[in-house]
């Protein structure tokens, strides 16, 4: 099967990735061999790529937002069948033992696993999950409109409810790209007021086209105070521009995997009046579950630009150049290999 692999990472400018020809994995006891049809391009398989996450296998093939079909069944699957459409995502195993998976917060789980850094993702024709992190999707979107909310939706999911953003509240969304604007949808759809602040002005005019109350530079004032806010750009520079931003009571989440460093914080602009600054470490399959749902009730739609699964590379610098709005999508038309 062709598969892309991290063999240098380094800037993507560089083309730190390799398209090689590889066999395709067999299912080990447990696991869903995957015939991937689409993978969304997140931001984290960028870090990945340039080395901003230390790759966890040599030569990881990237991609966690996956679309495919099932194609082979390891020993002991008993929920799946041949030929049933899968979502594979970022959370691929965690140990079901340990205090925090015991209290339901496997995100947190020491032994925690993911799909393109432990183990090779959707930068391929197939890979494998373990049947118990596979997602059933629903019927009604096809491959390219799902493959960004296994990511960039549950993610924005999770960094929405750490926000801790109160009924018909004020919302300010930090860049705008695939996870946010899908956030902003879910976020309007709930009877928020969305404020979007970001650098891109193509993704402005997307904020405002989905019904973003305003949308202005990533270091200007949105025009009220916010009640909640999150940061999806991975800039620390903007973490005390978001702070200053919140109302008395606010929440700042910070939504992605890597973050640059922050500036110091002043106590008295920036955190005083119980002001809170929280992160957001992975997500929990129940996070996943109540997104899809979510997402299928109120019409959360990805804006999506495609590539064929050759050119994941191209993706990856046209994602660091802020060269689209919304998310890409590789789309793998290769037949299934037999």
């Amino acid at each position: 099967m062709h598969a892309w692999e991290a063999v240098r990472p380094g800037p993507i400018e560089q083309e730190p990735l390799r398209f090689v020809e590889k066999p395709v994995p067999v299912p080990r006891a447990g696991e869903l061999l995957v015939h991937v049809r689409a993978c969304g391009v997140c931001r984290t398989d960028l870090h990945v790529a340039e080395g901003d996450l230390p790759v966890h296998l040599p030569g990881v093939t990237p991609g966690h937002e996956v679309v495919g079909v099932v194609a082979a069944l390891g020993e002991d699957v008993r929920a799946y069948a041949l030929g049933d459409r899968v979502g594979v995502a970022w959370l691929r195993g965690t140990d079901g033992t340990c205090r925090y998976c015991v209290r339901g917060a496997e995100n947190l789980c020491p032994a925690s696993e993911y799909t393109g850094w432990d183990a090779d993702g959707g930068y391929a024709e197939y890979t494998t999950v373990p049947a118990d992190f596979a997602y059933r999707l629903p019927g009604d979107l096809d491959d390219v409109a799902l493959a960004p909310l296994l990511c960039a939706g549950i993610i924005g999911y999770r960094a929405l409810l750490r926000a801790s953003l109160p009924p018909g509240g004020r919302l300010g969304l930090y860049g705008f790209g695939g996870s946010a604007h899908l956030c902003a949808q879910l976020a309007l759809a709930q009877g928020a007021t969305v404020h979007v602040l970001t650098r891109d002005p193509a993704a402005r005019r997307l904020a405002l086209a989905l019904g973003a109350a305003s949308a202005r530079g990533a270091y200007e004032e949105p025009p009220e105070p916010l009640d909640s806010a999150i940061l999806f750009a991975p800039v620390g520079d903007l973490v005390p521009v978001a702070l200053r931003a919140l109302d008395r009571g606010g929440v700042l989440s910070v939504a992605g995997i890597h973050l640059s460093d922050t500036p110091p914080l002043r106590y008295e602009r920036e955190l005083f009046y119980e002001k809170e600054l929280r992160s957001v470490t992975s997500n929990t399959r129940e996070d996943g579950r109540a997104f899809l749902a979510l997402a299928a009730r109120h019409g959360v739609r990805a804006t999506t630009h495609t590539y064929p699964l050759s050119r994941a590379q191209e993706a990856l610098q046209d994602l660091k150049a802020g060269r689209f709005d919304g998310a890409a999508v590789l789309v793998n038309n290769m037949p299934p290999r037999h």
